[in-house]
């Protein structure tokens, strides 16, 4: 491997966007091919790699749509490359249709969601209105897309290699989900993973090209036989059931003595944490627990928790929608609380604060039931 491509050293502190730090973990993660089309606020991932690309022997591609770059990620992700794309909500529902058609054919690919305010255009601010678009597959048809959660420029950075790692294992779509605030913002951080040799990454045996001395292989997603298609759907629903088994991610947080916990990821979940230490110094009790997976979701830990406190506080950029995966994963066992701040706007510390003690007063609540706190 030349040594001229490796931009930074491992552990070498730098300071980067989230969005820049995300471009250039992907590329130390063995991304050599992208596709996409702009749109703010995720629009420095392929500026960024409109140049790196090209310095690590790379392809980068802007298409002339969003239909267009997902079809070419199919592609480039069936002849083995580390394929890539980004956008933000309306680009990332354009391509849901190819990104179905990724998952059926079983390749891994990673892709990148910084989130804005929607629906519909929506605006430019950051936003977790995306939730349920990432968590529940996206598009047609009986399928599921791991997806993992970053809360900082660092997590932006070192997720890819996880994220490709992940995706080949599986052989399954990884999704990066951030809001607009964590790609924009610039933070300190280091590359805790040497760059990645493209070379030594082992060939695929399922990839096509290059057929000269093998029997052909072919990658398709179309099974006109009833039978076959339903036998296909159960093999990738035991696939789902697998990865939710091996490959769950979170964080605690000041669980142990808590009287509520908290669920929050993204930045949510950053200024959930200036809540709760605010909220400890004035004796209240407050955890938190930050799914860093979002599909598959930490369901056990959250019902452990709901057991042990009694209260659960969702906190969410939206209107309510990681409060669903909560109220099931409480099953009645706890009380549920919501606080949301939709169509870009962001909740503060002292807001969040403020709706945790409202929750502690609470009596005579229904357990499992989603209470609001927004004064709506």
């Amino acid at each position: 491997m030349n040594p001229d491509i490796i931009k930074y050293k491992t552990g070498e502190k730098i300071l980067l966007k989230g969005n820049e730090a995300f471009a250039e973990g992907t590329v130390r993660a063995g991304c050599r091919f992208f596709s996409g089309y702009p749109i703010t606020p995720q629009n420095e991932i392929p500026e960024y790699l409109s140049w790196r690309l090209f310095e690590v022997g790379g392809t980068f591609i802007q298409a002339e749509s969003e239909v267009s770059a997902i079809n070419m990620i199919y592609g480039a992700a069936a002849c083995g490359a580390r394929a890539l794309t980004s956008s933000s909500g309306p680009g990332i529902s354009l391509k849901q249709e190819g990104i179905s058609y990724i998952a059926a054919a079983e390749l891994p690919f990673l892709y990148a969601n910084v989130m804005r305010g929607g629906p519909g255009l929506g605006n430019i601010a950051p936003c977790q209105s995306d939730y349920f678009q990432a968590t529940r597959g996206g598009g047609h048809g009986d399928y599921r897309i791991i997806v993992l959660a970053p809360d900082s420029a660092y997590e932006m950075g070192n997720f890819p290699k996880l994220a490709y790692d992940t995706a080949e294992k599986y052989r399954n779509p990884c999704m990066i989900l951030a809001d607009g605030l964590i790609g924009q913002m610039m933070e300190p951080l280091e590359f805790n993973f040497d760059f990645v040799d493209v070379e030594k990454i082992p060939t695929k045996d399922y990839v096509v090209g290059n057929c000269k001395g093998r029997e052909m292989r072919v990658i398709n997603t179309l099974h006109m036989s009833t039978d076959i298609l339903e036998k296909h759907n159960w093999d990738l629903y035991r696939k789902y059931e697998k990865i939710k088994s091996e490959f769950t991610l979170f964080e605690e947080k000041y669980t142990d003595d808590a009287d509520i916990v908290i669920v929050a990821y993204g930045t949510a979940a950053r200024i959930s944490m200036a809540a709760i230490m605010k909220g400890r110094e004035q004796g209240i009790k407050i955890g938190l627990l930050r799914p860093i997976t979002l599909w598959p979701f930490p369901e056990k830990i959250i019902s452990q928790l709901a057991q042990k406190t009694g209260k659960v506080l969702a906190v969410e950029m939206n209107t309510g929608q990681l409060v669903e995966d909560v109220q099931m994963a409480v099953n009645g066992k706890a009380e549920v609380y919501f606080y949301g701040r939709p169509g870009g706007n962001i909740p503060t510390g002292d807001e969040i604060l403020g709706v945790a003690k409202e929750a502690l007063k609470m009596k005579n609540v229904e357990p499992g039931r989603i209470n609001v706190l927004n004064k709506i």
